[in-house]
């Protein structure tokens, strides 16, 4: 009897191991919890570089436009037949040259033919405007195609006018002087080189077009 009662007691002496936090932390195999920080944001997007001349992002033309054959070339640009990628519709891109815009007054220059372009398309006679793009080699200026090419031209391939054709023409160069004044720009530039025929129809409408030197009227 004595000897059941020893070997109780000695069964409660043995060392039971305790499972709270601070025995936890003393085990070989016990590793604190380790707290990732988030992964940081991904960085944003380059913008394009602005346009000195538009004070715009770059807008790249192609994208937009595919370029074709040259129709005309002057001091300041070079003409391109294009056509809108979106719609298939043909339009006229005048690109000029980053080397061709370098003063500040030459940028002046070209923001007053844009502003007066944008102000006076949609009236009759005159070509209408489309929009403005700039990118890294210059500006380009999208504007309605005239397929019947230069008043000059057509003069120098017929010879000589009718009294009834040339008044025709005439009444249509005079609506643009009255038009441009009327909204309050002088174009002062006016010539056979800078009228364009709509079609190569005989009655072709006429439209007036480079406003490279056009200003507006000072009201003062």
């Amino acid at each position: 009897m004595g000897f059941c009662f020893s070997k109780l007691k000695r069964s409660r002496d043995i060392h039971i191991s305790s499972t709270s936090s601070s025995s936890d932390s003393a085990h070989p195999h016990y590793h604190d919890p380790i707290w990732s920080s988030p992964p940081p944001p991904p960085p944003a997007p380059a913008l394009p570089p602005v346009g000195p001349i538009l004070g715009k992002p770059y807008s790249d033309i192609t994208s937009l436009y595919d370029l074709d054959r040259e129709l005309g070339r002057g001091q300041f640009g070079v003409t391109y037949l294009c056509t809108e990628k979106s719609t298939g519709l043909k339009y006229a891109c005048k690109s000029i040259s980053r080397s061709k815009v370098t003063s500040e007054k030459d940028m002046q220059d070209v923001r007053r033919e844009i502003m007066i372009l944008q102000h006076l398309t949609g009236q009759p006679n005159i070509v209408e405007f489309r929009g403005a793009h700039e990118d890294g080699k210059g500006l380009h200026l999208v504007m309605e195609l005239c397929s019947g090419g230069e008043l000059f031209d057509r003069i120098t391939a017929k010879g000589s006018y009718s009294e009834k054709e040339a008044a025709r023409i005439g009444r249509q160069v005079v609506n643009v002087v009255h038009v441009c004044h009327f909204m309050g720009v002088m174009h002062r530039d006016l010539k056979p080189e800078n009228f364009l025929m709509v079609s190569r129809d005989e009655d072709s409408p006429l439209k007036a077009t480079d406003f490279g030197l056009s200003v507006f009227i000072d009201s003062g």
